[in-house]
Formats: structure tokens, sequence, C-alpha cells
């Protein structure tokens, strides 16, 4: 249907918008192949078996998830999880850190790599302090793409030489110094403390929440963290009572579709990089703002969207049955894959234009840092509650062994987790 050229092009498109990259690009082939139906049939037919079968998963795991082979199947399946998503983020640290080649400089230089490395420190220290992922996110697109503008003007001869790096702009931008002074960073003197401010609300709304340790920590675990609120409709009495047993506290803000779906609406709509990313504004909205997840049932929900095929987005629908039944579930589903949608039909216009944007193009590697930081950042909260005793420990080390030196299929993994779950003795 096309040529490689074509698919790398398509591929490199969709780095360019939010959402998940694989579901767009199958998004982008079906409209290069039969234009506006087949955007539409490639997208639904690449979405709807993941979600049908994250949705059988979500009602088995509301009417039997707290019996005690549910419990010991989980508690050896989420280690392993864990394991895929530490590999997933190695692999893409070394795509975000890689030296560059000798005699070339299209990869990153020794000063850029020391900058990504520093940034991506600070974005980690800042959400474990509180600072909502939305502020980070913005802020190295708007300093890694300012800079990339300004660096651009200094070159062409239009503007003077400029002593801040994106380091510095970065610290600004969050909140952690100051940008004021020459060399036409107006723009940005003006965002910084923009940010920066939203940030510092950010976290004190976190911390008023009591979901944090002192300093803003995040909370992992605990008594004081909300279960999910019943399921709508679908799951039956013996499912509700079961959502029921696990409701640890009154929700933080009341259950509606409206809410659900406004608030996948939003994640689906910014969320860059990987879809593990996609951890760190669950737990953010769901577990910190809403109090209608705990940790654990978000590291159950992220086991389905990863045991089941097609991409880990799916995990939306387990977390709406689980909220809100079968209603909740479609309205979820609906809400992170429809900006997705929008998006590959917005940018096909303008794609070739963009794809060649300098200043794009090092926005997008200031989003590609911050989203690392993001992934270590939630996934060593939830590893604290996830791996408690021993040989859930000693599980996710031999899982993160095997995928580092073997080929062998995650799912592969996921299944022996939960054998060594349900057969190793009490």
């Amino acid at each position: 249907w096309l040529d490689e050229r074509r698919f790398l092009d398509l591929l490199s498109i969709t780095h360019l918008i939010p959402g998940p990259n694989s579901t767009e690009l199958a998004m982008h082939l079906g409209m290069e192949r039969a234009g506006w139906r087949g955007w539409l049939a490639a997208g639904a037919c690449f979405i709807l078996p993941a979600a049908l079968m994250v949705g059988v998963l979500a009602h088995l795991y509301v009417v039997y998830g707290r019996t005690p082979v549910a419990m010991r199947f989980l508690e050896g399946v989420v280690p392993v999880i864990l394991a895929i998503v530490v590999h997933a983020l190695w692999g893409l640290g070394r795509t975000v850190f890689r030296p560059p080649a000798p005699g070339t400089t299209r990869r990153p230089g020794t000063a850029s790599l020391a900058a990504r490395a520093a940034v991506a420190a600070i974005a980690l220290a800042a959400y474990l302090a509180g600072m909502h992922e939305l502020v980070l996110l913005l802020a190295a697109a708007v300093v890694w793409g300012g800079w990339a503008a300004l660096t651009r003007r200094r070159l062409l001869g239009r503007g003077r030489p400029f002593g801040r790096g994106p380091l510095t702009m970065m610290a600004g931008a969050a909140g952690l110094g100051h940008t004021t002074g020459s060399g036409g960073l107006a723009v940005l003197d003006l965002r910084g403390p923009a940010l920066g401010a939203a940030g510092g609300a950010a976290a004190a709304a976190s911390a008023q929440g009591g979901s944090g340790l002192p300093g803003g920590t995040a909370a992992i675990g605990g008594a004081g963290q909300a279960g999910a609120a019943g399921p709508a409709g679908g799951a039956g009495a013996a499912g509700a009572a079961a959502v029921a047993a696990l409701a640890a506290a009154t929700p933080t803000v009341p259950f509606s579709l409206t809410t659900l779906f406004l608030t996948f609406l939003k994640i689906g709509s910014v969320l860059y990089g990987s879809g593990y990313v996609l951890l760190a504004f669950l737990r953010r909205d769901f577990v910190e703002r809403l109090g209608w997840l705990t940790d654990r049932q978000l590291l159950d929900a992220v086991a389905a969207g990863q045991f089941t095929p097609g991409p880990v987005f799916t995990t939306a629908t387990f977390v709406g049955y689980l909220t809100g039944g079968l209603a909740g579930a479609a309205v979820a589903t609906a809400g992170i894959f429809l900006p997705s949608f929008l998006f590959v039909a917005a940018i096909r216009p303008l794609a070739d234009r963009l794809r060649r944007s300098p200043v794009l193009s090092a926005a997008l590697d200031g989003l590609n840092v911050v989203s690392l930081a993001l992934m270590a950042g939630v996934t060593w909260q939830l590893a604290r509650q996830a791996m408690s005793e021993l040989w859930t420990a000693g599980l996710f080390g031999v899982a993160l062994i095997t995928l580092g030196r073997t080929r062998l299929n995650s799912a592969w993994l996921i299944v022996a987790g939960a054998a060594v779950g349900l057969l190793l003795p009490r």
C-alpha cells in the first residue's frame, strides 16, 4: 500500500501529536489507503478488540478480584508488570540519552546530554515533590523549543549570542530559578513565573488533599486512600458487593460519568511519550485528586492493559469499568482515544511542514526527557507498594534480567509471574 519512506514519514508524524503512537499510526495507514473511511475503520479496529478484552478482565476483577486465588494471581503479575515498565524505561532512556556518533552531529552532543540528564533530575524531583505533570511537560516544550528557536535565530545572524542553555531556562520555567536578564527572553520570562506558580499550586493542592508526606512526597498505599465507586450496570449484585468491599473510604470527589469522560479526554489530549507515561496521569487524577482508585487497583488496571494485545491506553477501559461499570468503560475508552482521532485528522494537511520544523523537533526532545522522568517517578512510587515482600522483589529482579538478556515475549513472563503467585507456598 505504501513504500518504506512513506511509512517512516507517517511514523514520524505521530510523534508530533499527543496520544498513543501505535494507534495514531494505524489511523494514518487507514487514511492513506481509504481516506476518511479508512481513518475511522483502522482506528476503531485497532482499539475495539483490546478494549473488549480489557473490559472482560475488568468484569472478572470486580466479581472475583478479592478472592484468594485472584489475589495470589495479581501478586505474581504486578512485579512482572513493573519489570516491563522499568525495561521500557531503560530502552527509552538509551534513546533519549544516546551519545553522539563519531564524526556526526545528528545525535545530541555531550553538553546537550548533560543538560538533558540535569533536566530529567529536576523534573523527577519536582514530580515527587508534588508538581503537576502538565506543568512539567509544558515547561519542557516551551524551554526546549524556545531555546531551539533562539539558537536558530542566532545562527542565522538575526540575534545576539545567548548565555543561557535549556537547563537554566527549564529551572526558571519550573519555578526553581529565574530567567530574567538580557538576551531577548522576554516571552520566557513571563512564562517562567506563571508555570512556577502553577507548579506551586499543584504541590499545595496535593499536600492539602492529605496524600502527601512531609515535603510534599506522595504517600503510597495506606488506609486513607479511597477505593473505587460501585459499578453502574453490568456487574450485577456480586460485582457491586465486591467493589463495595474494596472501598477504603468515601471518594474525594463524587463519581460522575461526565467527570470520568472529561478526565480521560484531558489525558488523551496532552499525553506525550510512551503509553507508560499514562501511569503518572492516572495516579495523579484517579488516586490523588478524585480518590476513586487505590494504588493497588491502579497497578491491577495497568496489568490488564499490558496483559492484553493492543495499546496500553486500554487501561482506561479497566479504570472506567471499575468506577462506572459498562457505561464507565465505554465513556473512559471514548474519552482517551477521541483526541487521537481528532489530532490525526488535523495534522494530516500540515504533516510535512511540521515534521521539518527544528523548533517542534526540539520541543519533542524536551517532552521526551520529562516523560522519562515522570515514568521513573511513578514507577518508584508504585514499586514501594507492590514489592513489599522478599519473593515479589526477587520475581521483579528475575523478570527484569530475563527481559534484558532474552527476546522472550513479555506476555510469557506475565503468565510465569501469575503461576509463581498461584503456586508459591504461603
